[in-house]
C-alpha cells in the first residue's frame, strides 16, 4: 500500500483532526493539525503542580498545529528507534501523519488504565500483575535513554498479545527539562493515575514494595534520586488528606499517591 498517496488523499479531507480508516482489512489512523490542543489535557499536571508546589510537574504545554506534528512524529520515531512500542509511523507531511493500529481490526484496544480498573473487584491478584507490566514499561523507557510525555496508564495501551504501547506524544517534556526531570515525572504521573486502583483492590502493601524494589535499582541515577526526594519531602502535607472522598475524587487520589510512594 502506498501510504504517503493514501496521507496526501485524505490529510486535509477527514471530518475529524483523528480518524481510523479500513483498507483490506487493516485499520490506521490519519491524525491531522487541528485548534490549539485544549486546556484539559494539561489539567492534571496543573492541578499536581498547584497542590504539590512543584514547579517540575507543570505542563509542557504544546500549542497545537504544525507543532504538535512535528513533536509527535519526532517521538514516535526516536522510541520506535530505541526499541519502544509505539504505533508505527507509516507517512508524515507538515500537515499530518498516519500511523498503524495497535490491535486488529474490528477491535479497540484498551489503555492500562481501563483495564488496571475493571480489575479492582478482583483485588490485588487481579490489579498487581498489570500494575507491574506498566512500572517495566517505564522502566524501559528509562533504561533506553529518555523518557514518556504524560505516563498516566491512560497513555499506555494493552495490545492483542498483551504487551504494553505506548500512545500520545503531542508534548515533549525532554525539549525543556533534564532528563532526571522527565523521568520522576513518569514516576509521578503513574502514580498519580493507578495508586487509587491499588488502594480500592487493597494492592498498596505489595505495590509499595514493589515500588521501592523498582526505585532502588543500579540504574537509577543519583539526579534521579535527589529530584524525587525533594518532591516527596513537598509532599508529606498529603498524610493528612482523608483516604476516602470526602474531601472529592481528586483528594483521595493525592492520598492514594501518597501511601503508595512514602518512604
Amino acid at each position: 500500500m502506498d501510504f504517503d498517496a493514501f496521507l496526501e488523499e485524505h490529510l486535509h479531507t477527514q471530518s475529524k483532526n483523528i480518524q481510523r480508516y479500513e483498507v483490506d482489512g487493516q485499520w490506521f489512523w490519519i491524525k491531522r493539525t487541528g485548534p490549539l490542543i485544549p486546556a484539559w489535557r494539561y489539567r492534571i499536571l496543573r492541578v499536581l503542580r498547584a497542590l504539590l508546589n512543584e514547579p517540575v510537574l507543570g505542563p509542557v504545554v504544546n500549542h497545537g498545529g504544525r507543532e504538535a506534528i512535528a513533536t509527535e512524529v519526532r517521538r514516535l520515531k526516536d522510541l520506535a528507534a530505541r526499541g519502544i512500542r509505539v504505533p508505527a509511523l507509516l507517512a508524515s507531511q507538515d500537515d499530518g501523519f498516519i500511523m498503524s493500529h495497535l490491535g486488529v481490526a474490528g477491535h479497540d484496544v484498551p489503555s492500562l488504565g481501563n483495564k488496571i480498573r475493571a480489575m479492582v473487584p478482583e483485588g490485588a491478584p487481579g490489579v498487581m500483575p498489570l500494575w507491574r507490566q506498566g512500572l517495566a514499561m517505564i522502566d524501559q523507557v528509562h533504561r533506553s535513554g529518555t523518557a514518556l510525555s504524560q505516563a498516566f496508564a491512560r497513555n499506555m495501551v494493552v495490545c492483542p498479545d498483551g504487551e504494553l504501547a505506548c500512545v500520545d506524544f503531542e508534548d515533549d517534556p525532554l525539549a525543556v527539562l533534564p532528563l532526571a526531570v522527565c523521568q520522576v515525572r513518569d514516576a509521578l504521573c503513574y502514580a498519580h493515575s493507578t495508586a487509587i486502583y491499588l488502594s480500592h483492590a487493597g494492592a498498596q502493601a505489595e505495590a509499595r514494595a514493589a515500588w521501592r524494589q523498582w526505585l532502588a535499582q543500579p540504574e537509577r541515577s543519583p539526579e534521579f534520586h535527589t529530584v524525587l526526594a525533594n518532591t516527596l519531602a513537598r509532599m508529606r502535607w498529603l498524610r493528612f488528606l482523608p483516604a476516602n472522598r470526602k474531601l472529592g475524587r481528586d483528594t483521595e487520589r493525592l492520598r492514594a499517591m501518597w501511601d503508595l510512594m512514602q518512604a
